[in-house]
């Protein structure tokens, strides 16, 4: 593969972009089409971000990529490190300057603190344990405002944000308390405080989720396809409890439940679309 796109991650890259449509259906339904140029710039916004932001991660964890991931550009000598960062920056910059072409101030601002938050993670907060699980929980959760603010209202996605963005956190910790041993330079939250006072974190995060995920149902307790959220709940509180004694299957669980829930909030979208 092209030196560039196994630097951008071209899978991770292309679902990312694919899920700003599916996040976008969820907001709106079938409407979402008469927002076609939105969306269009959307994909690419989106694109550019995460390419943007894997090329950054690159040249920051070069030295650990040389043992972990020799095979990637920097490491094998296709890109120098300095290469890496220079795309970086302009892809997340590219990213800023397409949301401009959406003339919604919803979606500039959505994209520029996303841009802004990534630097931030990228250069600082990535070594500093909670700090950075929730920024990167915090950018997953955004990619569904700006999914609604791309088709009209960017508050559409607030519930389903909202789930990703407290789950992201639990299963962020899940990760680190999984990597103890083999974390080097960063000072995550179980090396703070102790695995099981971790744990304990981020049960609680995992708990959270599902019961803002019911908020759509005190909305409207008719809409009876969503009550398949129930599925993601029920991964989501086998999480919280398995975290204490296999961090891997809980934080591995919990993007099933990050599926089941993306399922449930379609199912919603169908419903309001065709059957409502």
């Amino acid at each position: 593969m092209n030196k560039y796109l196994r630097l951008f991650r071209l899978g991770n890259v292309l679902i990312g972009s694919f899920a700003i449509l599916i996040a976008a259906f969820m907001a709106a339904g079938t409407s979402m089409i008469d927002y076609w140029g939105n969306l269009i710039i959307g994909f690419f916004v989106v694109f550019c971000f995460i390419a943007g932001g894997n090329s950054l991660n690159d040249y920051v964890d070069v030295e650990i990529d040389r043992t972990a991931h020799p095979t990637r550009p920097i490491p094998s000598g296709q890109l120098t490190a300095i290469q890496a960062r220079n795309i970086g920056v302009g892809m997340l910059v590219l990213s800023a300057l397409l949301s401009l072409l959406t003339m919604d101030p919803y979606s500039i601002a959505i994209v520029i603190i996303a841009v802004i938050l990534m630097f931030s993670y990228e250069m600082y907060s990535k070594q500093r344990g909670l700090i950075g699980n929730i920024t990167i929980a915090v950018m997953s959760g955004m990619v569904f405002l700006l999914a609604g603010a791309l088709v009209g209202d960017w508050t559409a996605n607030i519930a389903v944000g909202g789930m990703a963005a407290l789950v992201t956190v639990g299963r962020e910790i899940s990760k680190d308390i999984e990597d103890m041993d083999s974390d080097i330079g960063r000072r995550t939250l179980p090396m703070s405080i102790g695995v099981r006072n971790a744990s304990i974190v981020a049960s609680v995060f995992y708990i959270a989720g599902p019961v803002l995920s019911w908020y759509p149902l005190i909305q409207d307790p008719a809409n009876y396809m969503y009550y398949s959220v129930i599925l993601a709940d029920i991964a989501f509180f086998y999480c919280a409890y398995k975290v204490f004694s296999d961090p891997h299957a809980a934080q591995k669980k919990a993007k099933i439940g990050m599926l089941f829930g993306l399922l449930a909030f379609i199912l919603s979208a169908i419903y309001y679309s065709f059957l409502a």
